[in-house]
């Protein structure tokens, strides 16, 4: 009975091997599937894109289709590295009549003014994602410790939910106004270290980002485990310890649920902010080219549309890399 019996498991055995042998090749096919099938997905959408565009005739013309797009974005290169150029010339100018006044007169005082061209898409970019961070960061620094303490205190977190629920909703649009006048009024300094608009956009988008942290870490906290608190109890953590220790390693799933939300909306809040306050930025961009009106306008608006969007989708892929970087669950499935 033995010998039939492992005669028996000898096919099962194979069969088992056979499929283990097989598992790169279907890895490799799950790689392949996960990656075509967001490019028939892109192409899809190209197709409909492009179809649609065709049949949609506006005051400036035909709605871009891909194929212009591509056109004016090509242009907005070109547009970068002439501007780039251009400020090269300048301060070799500057470098040249600057060395011909020290030939003359060695002791003559050396200016160099700064290049105040036009900024380009590329430099908006720049000045746009230097402000989101700024804003977020500042949020973050709120949010983060003020929702550990009320998902600490339940008292406390009954006083200020009203609150909470009061100003989440509050539109950007709202706010920036009311936040111009108090910047214009308070930040007042002959040579200011930041100009007033990027402290106007940093303001705003830090008012409408907080609350998903705030609210998500608070939930986080409060949903701690009882044996956790036990033994933190037993072992007479100091409550700076128990934060530490016990507090943020079990509530960083939601703190970071919480921090992307507040990035995305962050994001969709400074655009809409640029274009109202016409700070600098992208949503200036947008806002310049719309009154522009010329021929090429909506072609750079819908390529500043697609940057706008591949941008916070970079910004989201990096947060969920920082979140599995500091997680202590390295199994945990995120997306």
């Amino acid at each position: 009975m033995s010998h039939s019996s492992t005669k028996s498991s000898n096919p099962l055995a194979a069969l088992l091997s056979v499929f283990q042998c097989e598992n790169p090749i279907q890895s490799a096919l799950q790689s392949l599937k996960q990656l075509i099938l967001p490019l028939i997905g892109m192409l899809v959408f190209l197709l409909i894109w492009d179809i649609g565009a065709k049949n949609i005739h506006t005051s400036l013309g035909t709605f871009p289709g891909p194929a212009q797009v591509y056109e004016q974005t090509v242009g907005l290169i070109d547009d970068h590295q002439a501007e780039r150029q251009k400020e090269v010339a300048f301060y070799e100018r500057q470098e040249k009549r600057n060395a011909k006044k020290l030939e003359k007169n060695p002791d003559a005082k050396i200016k160099v003014r700064p290049y105040t061209g036009k900024p380009t898409f590329f430099d908006q970019i720049g000045t746009s994602l230097i402000t989101v961070l700024a804003g977020f960061f500042f949020a973050s620094l709120i949010a983060i410790p003020a929702g550990i303490m009320i998902g600490l205190n339940q008292p406390l977190y009954s006083a200020l939910n009203p609150l909470i629920q009061l100003f989440k909703p509050v539109s950007p649009l709202a706010w920036l106004p009311l936040v111009t006048m108090v910047v214009s009024a308070v930040y007042v300094s002959k040579d200011p270290m930041f100009a007033k608009s990027f402290i106007t956009s940093l303001v705003t988008v830090s008012l409408c980002c907080l609350w998903p942290t705030l609210l998500n870490t608070a939930v986080g906290v409060s949903g701690i485990s009882k044996d956790l608190q036990n033994v933190s109890q037993v072992l007479r953590l100091s409550f700076f310890t128990h934060v530490v220790k016990i507090v943020l390693p079990s509530s960083i799933p939601m703190m970071f649920t919480g921090l992307r939300l507040s990035l995305g909306i962050a994001w969709m809040v400074l655009i809409a902010a640029e274009m109202l306050a016409q700070n600098p930025g992208l949503g200036k961009f947008v806002w310049d080219e719309f009154q522009n009106g010329s021929s090429n306008s909506l072609g750079r608006i819908m390529v500043a549309v697609l940057v706008i969007g591949l941008i916070g989708f970079l910004l989201d892929r990096i947060m969920l890399l920082i979140q599995k970087k500091v997680s202590w669950d390295k199994t945990a499935i995120l997306r």
